[in-house]
């Protein structure tokens, strides 16, 4: 079940038919995941335990044509404790041209050069480079992350799973080994549908949700982290390895507004509404990193081709006195988006660990319990 599915409303918002990042047109999402439980008594890595829970998830913001038909992009660091690659050309130029990778944090080397094996396989006549958008949090808990077990045919795999339409949530791709406030989480995604007056555009956003402290998790405002806190956390455990608000989450936002670069970093701040909301942003082992791209301008001259083009583009922007409803779209499928992974997490034993997912119903009796009705809009 999703959040919606419980009777939980975030916001006043309208989400778009699969209240998904994918109600952008042209934007598709594949996940590869990988989940195996071995142990090898000669690995002294880190006791011996080879469990695997790790994956890759991709996305595309134009339906496998990043490269062709480039969009306007920007990039935000709410706390910069964590790793990304190709941020820094999208700060300079404001163009995404490659699809954006999720993984664990040791296998985003592999994932970025196993995209650029696959642009150079589609498009090495037309592209010079190509510098590809891969962004991490740390799965090491429940993840033989030292064992680096993603490889480029997952990525490969991940790539060819790329559709439209529904997303899994939870467990899965770049998800699988993820913990948020203390509960099983991963990947979630929601949108929002402005209205006709106000632009009707669609806003989506994907969350790989991995932060947070227990005590901390609201919905909607309601407190239910301090009804939840005595809740078995995997971080109080005999032998525990790490500590609870460690972690990171990344948030990739898309929309079919025409926004400038500029534009798109504004609406990549608003991330940090959505997850201040959820309890979020405070955490100094947190690595929180945004990003948003807009598919409203098309035409675009394609990066690093080996010709020039016209000196000049045609562009549209969306005028300053009418993109507040973009904000808060922005901070809605955020905020939806680490809930629906939360609820659909799952409860998790691997690596002497256990790590038990939040659930539809335990959810809805914390909220219950601190005052909340069905149907409410929160």
């Amino acid at each position: 079940m999703r959040t919606r599915e419980l009777g939980i409303r975030i916001g006043l918002g309208k989400p778009g038919r699969f209240n998904a990042i994918t109600d952008v047109a042209g934007v598709r999402v594949g996940h590869c995941t990988l989940q195996a439980d071995e142990r090898d008594e000669r690995d002294e890595r880190d006791d011996g335990d080879a469990s695997v829970r790790t994956g890759v998830t991709i996305i595309e913001p134009r339906a496998g044509a990043a490269h062709d038909d480039p969009c306007f992009a920007g990039v935000h660091v709410l706390n910069g404790n964590g790793d990304a690659t190709g941020l820094e050309w999208i700060r300079e130029a404001g163009l995404l041209t490659t699809p954006i990778a999720y993984t664990n944090t040791h296998s985003v080397g592999t994932v970025r050069d196993a995209l650029i094996a696959a642009e150079r396989d589609s498009a090495r006549e037309r592209v010079y480079w190509c510098m590809p958008v891969v962004m991490e949090t740390y799965d090491g808990l429940l993840n033989d992350i030292w064992g680096q077990h993603v490889t480029a045919a997952h990525v490969r795999d991940a790539l060819a799973a790329a559709r439209s339409g529904p997303v899994e949530e939870g467990s899965v791709g770049g998800g699988t080994g993820m913990i948020c406030h203390e509960f099983k989480g991963g990947i979630g995604t929601a949108s929002r549908v402005l209205d006709a007056e106000a632009g009707g555009w669609t806003v989506g956003a994907l969350v790989q949700s991995n932060y947070g402290v227990r005590e901390m998790l609201r919905v909607g405002g309601y407190p239910v982290g301090e009804v939840l806190r005595h809740v078995h956390s995997p971080f109080r455990e005999p032998h525990a390895k790490g500590e609870p608000g460690m972690g990171s989450i990344v948030v990739t936002l898309a929309t079919d507004a025409p926004l400038l670069p500029h534009q798109c970093t504004r609406l990549a701040q608003r991330a940090s509404v959505g997850l201040a909301r959820v309890g979020g942003g405070t955490e100094d082992s947190s690595g929180d990193i945004f990003m948003a791209f807009a598919t409203g301008n098309r035409g675009l001259p394609a990066a690093n081709y080996g010709r020039k083009g016209a000196p000049t583009s045609d562009v549209k922007m969306v005028n300053n006195d009418h993109i507040s409803a973009l904000f808060v779209a922005a901070a809605e499928a955020v905020e939806e988006a680490i809930i629906n992974a939360l609820v659909a997490g799952r409860d998790v034993a691997s690596r002497g660990a256990k790590v038990e997912g939040l659930g539809a119903a335990r959810l809805v009796d914390a909220l219950r319990e601190v005052g909340w009705r069905p149907g409410r809009t929160i």
